[in-house]
């Protein structure tokens, strides 16, 4: 209870800049608080408790799991079982994802059914199993991550110049819509795990990598799969359609309804996870579980906290951000949509639960080169950037891809110029950034302008924010680390 407590009480601090972005904006740029002030609050301590017990279940049950599988795997010498198990994780932990399913229904009623729910899906699951076994590959081998990410870049930008306008945006937020605060803790868990368990291998630079690489995959997935599709003639929904179908679900539903289903709902979206682990652990490795009590523990408390997470997102923080993104266009200020932006963006960062996970083994990895709280920071200015840059561009109306080109290429830049330990951590960062907290908010702000703006597509203009969000933290946290060699450098050279 001790530990809980002080989860919940890291968690209330975490989520007080939001409070403090949302409470300065309503109360000294928009003159007001919101009419639902109270739901607002109660929704916020309903995602606090929520984040603890998240945070309790995946430090007791999915860390360990994830490394002792690694380990396990590693022993036995198999380079199959370890591919096998690679591309099962990542399969079994997208294809239920709740966010991806929100996505590719809407995508599906957006585009008059050319976009088919269920095969966007198993496209998505595909391609992130593949490159996660893809990554465990580069592990093993011992390959400098960069390449594999300039690859990635490389075939995106390559494959949008073919793709219909409609589906690019779509396709660039589908990567961080994979990236949740269950996968990323569990694959970053067996990454690492799997870099310690072989001989000549680091656990920061090679161990760090595959939630990089799982952001990647599906923007080429969705870019090929979109260009079959939308062959034979684009068909979509009027814009103000858009806007009653992506916002519907995504925030005007009542979170307290049909609470049982829901909960329910959630263990549904996690069992693919627990069934692939489960099955190496006694099928494939033929172990006992150590500790099965406080793993299984710690997958009924990662359950409960993620579904009192949603439940207090949907209460709280959806509905202000869409009617703050509105109040904001109304201003006919470009200025504050800028401010708000890159507030909102350091906010939702440093409250996101899955970076507070990943922190931890990061700091180990690193053995004292970096702090949980520096890296933290470095993060959330990194997503403040790429959300300032991304409501730029739905202001201006400009190229996503020409964006994303010029992004990419700074990120490769600086990639060859940070000390290499870095370069694999700061890719993952973004993926971990871009998770259930930032997800639904940037996402809620980007459709919030694009549907006030004259002459923007909600599905042209409203996606795409997320792809910033993601490749701007690796260069903040590769700089932060570049200033830091130099410091220390200069600092040795003056003693």
């Amino acid at each position: 209870m001790r530990t809980f407590f002080g989860m919940f009480f890291d968690a209330f601090k975490n989520l007080l800049p939001i409070v403090a972005v949302i409470a300065f904006f309503q109360l000294a740029i928009f003159g007001g608080v919101p009419d639902n002030l109270a739901s607002i609050a109660v929704g916020m301590l309903i995602v606090v408790f929520g984040i603890a017990l998240l945070l309790q279940g995946l430090e007791l049950g999915v860390f360990p799991i994830g490394e002792s599988l690694s380990n396990e795997l590693a022993g036995r010498g198999s380079l199959f079982l370890l591919l096998l198990f690679g591309f099962c994780l990542g399969f079994s932990a997208v294809i239920a994802e709740p966010a991806l399913i929100a996505v590719a229904d809407q995508a599906e009623t957006i585009s008059n059914g050319q976009i088919n729910s269920f095969m966007l899906r198993i496209v998505i699951s595909l391609a992130v199993g593949l490159v996660i076994a893809f990554g465990v590959l580069r592990t093993v081998l011992g390959h400098f991550i960069m390449w594999y990410v300039i690859a990635g870049y490389a075939m995106i930008v390559l494959i949008s110049l073919f793709a219909p306008d409609e589906v690019i945006s779509l396709a660039y937020d589908s990567g961080a819509v994979t990236t949740n605060v269950v996968t990323v803790p569990l694959i970053t868990a067996f990454g690492v795990g799997l870099a310690g368990s072989i001989r000549g291998r680091s656990m920061i630079t090679d161990g760090f990598g595959l939630v990089s690489m799982a952001l990647l995959a599906p923007i080429v997935g969705v870019l090929l799969y979109g260009i079959v599709v939308y062959s034979g003639g684009v068909d979509v929904l009027e814009s103000t359609e858009i806007v009653e179908t992506v916002t519907a679900e995504m925030i005007v539903e009542s979170p307290l309804k049909h609470a049982l289903f829901e909960l329910l709902g959630m263990f549904r979206d996690v069992l693919p996870i627990i069934a692939v682990v489960l099955f190496f652990q006694f099928v494939i490795l033929r172990r006992r579980l150590a500790r099965a009590h406080h793993v299984a523990l710690g997958f009924v408390l990662v359950i409960v906290g993620l579904y009192a997470f949603v439940v207090g997102l949907k209460l709280g923080l959806f509905p202000i951000g869409t009617s703050m993104a509105e109040q904001l266009v109304d201003k006919d200020n470009s200025f504050y949509i800028y401010l708000f932006a890159f507030a909102l963006g350091f906010a939702v960062t440093m409250a996101e639960p899955a970076l507070m996970v990943v922190g931890k083994p990061a700091v180990e990895a690193a053995q004292g080169k970096l702090t949980a709280g520096v890296i933290r920071i470095m993060v959330a200015l990194g997503v403040a950037f790429g959300i300032t840059i991304g409501a730029h561009r739905i202001l201006t109306g400009d190229s996503i891809v020409l964006y994303a080109a010029i992004g990419f290429a700074a990120t490769v830049a600086v990639s060859f110029v940070a000390p290499r330990y870095i370069v694999a951590l700061a890719c993952d960062l973004g993926g971990v950034a871009s998770s259930v907290i930032s997800v639904p908010l940037i996402t809620a702000l980007g459709i919030g302008l694009a549907s006030q703006i004259e002459g923007r597509s909600m599905l042209i203009d409203g996606f795409g924010m997320l792809i910033f969000a993601a490749f701007m933290p690796a260069i903040t946290v590769m700089i932060y680390a570049i200033i830091a060699e130099i410091s220390a450098h200069f600092a040795k050279e003056g003693k």
